[in-house]
């Protein structure tokens, strides 16, 4: 009789090695590799050789990068979210595009489950399968960490050997990584110590701050209906918009950030972000946005963010209440078209010019000197006005000896 298959969301290392082996010989699956490239390199094809060498019956390796940046980054962006107000939610946003591509598969695979990696502690695993759950209702879902008897490192090298897995004889660095175009995360080992500094080794994707070149990069962006076109007037695709980002913000050690944030599944944990582009490109359009939003529609949007990002970060990505924001998200944005001139310098990026050919600045309206709409008399009684019932409360606190 034919094993009923499962798609495996498979990186190529040790981990989900071992949970492909495992799904094959303790749950009896046949397993279907899947391996998303979302800016990787060349460890994408090797992890899908790797995984029929390991036994899969079949090994997908999917080139993501453009549909990854157009459609799940950049949407993202307009809304101009940062989680706990610091994290541009490089590894959340990556979940739902695998989730769904795994889903895709299943269903041109015949396959009754899909599997991933992620431990029961993280938020990996809530966004992978709630994703899952929102694309195919009836999909079953297979997470090993939380199902085999595995008590540590030791259990699962000791598997390894015993199937024929290599295991690495060196020492690997004591922290996981995962990587895309929009970011490198690091957590574990060392940096579980929320006093203690990374390793200034750590970092692929930015210099040192410290070793950045000595003299300050200027660079304008371009920004059409709330997304990046452009960079120095060379118009690129969203991914290789996105890469050239990533290379000129990253040489001048743009991007990094070390935050304790609360994951979803309660416990606190810390984390460090390296995301030099989308960093540039997230002050560019905050700069675009200072020009061309009506102030209460910036309020208002910038009100709604953490929202957005928390359901994004939550694994909310599929949900009605994410897509109904999207849709407040994408009309704003279609007011953000112009230009941001960004001032790079030793880990700053700090803006120092905008345009926009549709600008709500008035220099008339601001200008010290006389003149314009604006009527400085008409200040007086809007004051007053505004403090009404604030004058209306201190005198009911006098009367009553307060």
């Amino acid at each position: 009789m034919a094993k009923e298959k499962i798609v495996l969301a498979y990186s190529g290392g040790l981990d989900t090695s071992i949970i492909l082996k495992w799904l094959q010989t303790e749950k009896n699956y046949d397993v279907v590799c899947f391996t998303a490239d979302l800016g990787q390199g060349d460890e994408v094809e090797e992890a899908r050789v790797k995984a029929l060498n390991t036994g899969a019956v079949a090994a997908y390796a999917l080139d993501l990068r453009e549909e990854f940046v157009r459609d799940y980054v950049f949407p993202m962006f307009r809304s101009s979210a940062l989680y706990e107000g610091y994290y541009l939610l490089g590894t959340s946003i990556a979940r739902p595009l695998i989730a769904k591509k795994m889903v895709e598969i299943a269903e041109k695979e015949g396959a009754v489950a899909i599997s991933h990696g992620a431990t029961g502690k993280g938020n990996d695993q809530v966004r992978f399968e709630m994703s899952a759950y929102a694309l195919k209702p009836d999909i079953v879902t297979v997470a090993p960490w939380r199902d085999w008897d595995f008590q540590g490192r030791a259990d699962l090298e000791a598997f390894a050997r015993e199937h024929g897995i290599p295991v690495p004889t060196t020492k690997k660095d004591p922290w996981s990584m995962d990587a895309n175009m929009l970011h490198i995360s690091y957590e574990g080992g060392p940096l579980e110590d929320p006093w203690q500094e990374p390793p200034t080794h750590m970092f692929k994707l930015t210099v040192n701050p410290e070793d950045a070149p000595n003299e300050a990069e200027y660079v304008e962006i371009e920004y059409v209906n709330g997304d990046p076109v452009a960079i120095d007037g060379e118009q690129l695709s969203p991914a290789a918009l996105l890469t050239k980002a990533n290379e000129i913000a990253g040489r001048h050690g743009v991007g990094r950030i070390d935050l304790v944030e609360n994951r979803f599944v309660g416990m606190k944990s810390r984390g460090v972000y390296e995301t030099p582009g989308g960093t540039l490109l997230y002050h560019g359009r905050r700069a675009v946005e200072s020009l061309t939003l009506d102030r209460e529609v910036l309020h208002q949007r910038d009100a709604l963010g953490p929202k957005y990002a928390e359901l994004v970060y939550n694994g909310f990505w599929f949900a009605p209440e994410r897509e109904a924001l999207q849709v407040y998200m994408d009309h704003v944005a279609q007011s953000v078209t112009g230009t941001a001139r960004l001032k790079l310098y030793k880990g700053n990026a700090t803006v120092v010019g905008r345009k926009a050919p549709k600008s709500l600045y008035d220099k008339d309206l601001v200008s010290f000197e006389a003149g314009g709409d604006y009527n400085q008399h008409d200040a007086g009684a809007f004051i007053k006005l505004n403090a009404l019932r604030m004058r209306v409360q201190a005198r009911v606190e006098a009367k009553a000896g307060k």
